[in-house]
């Protein structure tokens, strides 16, 4: 078993940038998933000029996991352990990443830092990975859903991964909650699997952050109970800013009035920072951002505008 110990803040790791022609590991870390939207994904990723690579035991299933948790993490090892690999994104969410979290090799992922994409599930190896080592992650879209659809943020994919030092994050859409300008590195990912992490080895690690939240299909009192679970487990009095994302299917019961802004304002009303709403990167109708998590960011909400800038390269 990996030693899954937080011995303190970890420098900051940058993977190498993503280049026209690199190899991309596709990995299943979490749920199986539709062979024709894996491919027609993988297709795509072809017309963009990367080839992806991926071992044929991907297809197995066992119960709901794509393949036992062996089959997985070595995937997981092997694809990393690869120079010629420049990146690794998965397949899909679903369930089953954190049975990968204890077995990890931690310090080989430190020494051969690489660009680890996903988002929903994923969370979880997003954010354990980097309180342990400092390699920025990246939350956005995967093979078998929005790169198969096509329906991704090529903007931000490209701003992302291949280096660019400052950039917006595209805010179409977005609403102003709560006024106010904060700094801080940007973190987060799926609301559930942040609350799964509490009273874990792996538990997250939001302070001093702009905190980026988002879910799908969570009625807005399950949403109120969650971010309860986070604020009694003091995760967020050093919090500096909030970012939810689109919150896709989120809705009330039918007949109520209420709306989950409202929710979300209520639950954070003693937090005095900014807060705001409807950033697309996760579960989304379209257009899935990627954000990269661990870099430095600025979050600005003035009247009804709000903007959400990365400060720095996510990769080298």
């Amino acid at each position: 078993m990996a030693d899954a110990k937080i011995t303190g803040p970890a420098k900051i790791i940058r993977p190498a940038a993503l280049r026209q022609g690199d190899k991309i590991g596709i990995i299943a870390p979490a749920s199986s998933f539709n062979r024709e939207a894996f491919l027609a994904g993988c297709d795509r990723l072809r017309q963009m000029g990367y080839e992806p690579v991926y071992s044929q035991d991907i297809f197995d299933r066992d119960l709901y996991f794509a393949g036992g948790v062996d089959r997985r993490m070595h995937e997981f090892h092997e694809f990393w352990r690869r120079e010629d690999i420049a990146a690794l994104i998965c397949v899909r969410g679903g369930y089953g990443s954190n049975y990968l979290l204890e077995k990890l090799d931690y310090g080989m992922i430190s020494a051969h830092p690489k660009i680890l994409l996903g988002c929903s599930d994923i969370t979880s190896l997003l954010t354990a990975i980097h309180d342990r080592t400092g390699l920025i992650g990246f939350h956005g879209p995967m093979v078998a859903k929005d790169i198969a659809d096509g329906t991704f943020d090529e903007a931000s994919w490209n701003n992302a991964l291949t280096g660019i030092a400052e950039w917006d994050v595209p805010a179409h859409g977005v609403e102003a909650l709560r006024p106010g300008t904060a700094r801080g590195k940007l973190y987060g990912g799926c609301l559930s699997m942040l609350v799964a992490s509490l009273g874990t080895p792996y538990e997250i690690q939001p302070d001093g952050c702009i905190l980026f939240i988002e879910d799908i299909g969570e009625k807005p009192f399950r949403v109120d109970r969650m971010l309860m679970q986070l604020r009694i487990a003091d995760k967020l009095e050093k919090v500096r800013g909030f970012v939810f994302g689109e919150m896709l299917d989120c809705l009330p019961p039918k007949g109520e009035i209420y709306t989950l802004q409202q929710v979300i304002l209520r639950v954070l009303a003693s937090y005095d920072v900014p807060i705001v709403y409807g950033f697309k990167s996760g579960h989304v109708t379209s257009g899935n951002i990627t954000l990269p998590i661990g870099v430095q960011a600025e979050l600005s909400v003035e009247g009804a505008t709000a903007s959400l800038r990365i400060l720095e390269a996510a990769t080298g």
